[in-house]
């Protein structure tokens, strides 16, 4: 038995052991429970998002769609990491920004609903907020919103411009601020009396 230990902890993780894996814990049509799964972790594999939600393997971009959503049905956040985990292993990859990047979305009524680069669907409220990261130099703001379990969507440009168009002020602890509606939330962005004129 010590034999075959010693053997899996020489195992190099791979893109496609992984997807195997990951392929064997699918149940159905939901997301597999990588929150109950605590492997070992067998170390980091060369694996990126890049900010723009293209995924990386040894510096090549992962050209399949279904296996980069097989990949992401698979990522978890433990702290600062980003891992793809299955029932038998964890291993490290690198996200430059969010996991994913929120791609589109729609209203409905008073919700906003959006569309992930890897198919996910989410609407913002209090379980999954919206919020803006300014860079402090420039002052350019980055939106996100949370998709699930810690991870988070980039929402790109065009739904971005979009989304402030539907922007309206309330107050927020004593101070009037810009900011969206959904869910039955108010999401701040900007401090109103910082809007362009």
């Amino acid at each position: 038995m010590a034999k075959a230990t010693d053997a899996q902890k020489n195992v190099t993780p791979s893109a496609e052991g992984l997807a195997a894996a990951a392929r064997s814990a699918q149940s159905g049509k939901g997301l597999p429970p990588v929150h109950l799964w605590n492997p070992p972790h067998c170390g980091d594999i060369d694996m990126r998002i890049a900010r723009d939600g293209t995924w990386f393997y040894q510096g090549t971009p992962i050209g399949r769609p279904a296996l980069v959503r097989l990949f992401s049905t698979i990522l978890r956040r433990d702290g600062d990491d980003y891992v793809l985990v299955t029932p038998v292993e964890k291993v490290g990859i690198t996200v430059e920004d969010a996991p994913f990047v929120a791609v589109d979305f729609q209203q409905r009524g008073d919700d906003l609903i959006f569309e992930t680069n890897v198919g996910d669907t989410v609407t913002a409220n209090a379980d999954h907020p919206i919020r803006v990261v300014r860079d402090a130099e420039t002052g350019e703001p980055s939106p996100y919103v949370m998709v699930r379990s810690n991870l988070e969507a980039l929402i790109d440009r065009k739904s971005f411009y979009r989304l402030v168009d539907l922007g309206q002020t309330q107050p927020v602890d004593g101070a009037d601020w810009f900011g969206l509606q959904s869910g039955g939330e108010f999401f701040p962005i900007i401090p109103a009396d910082e809007l362009p004129a």
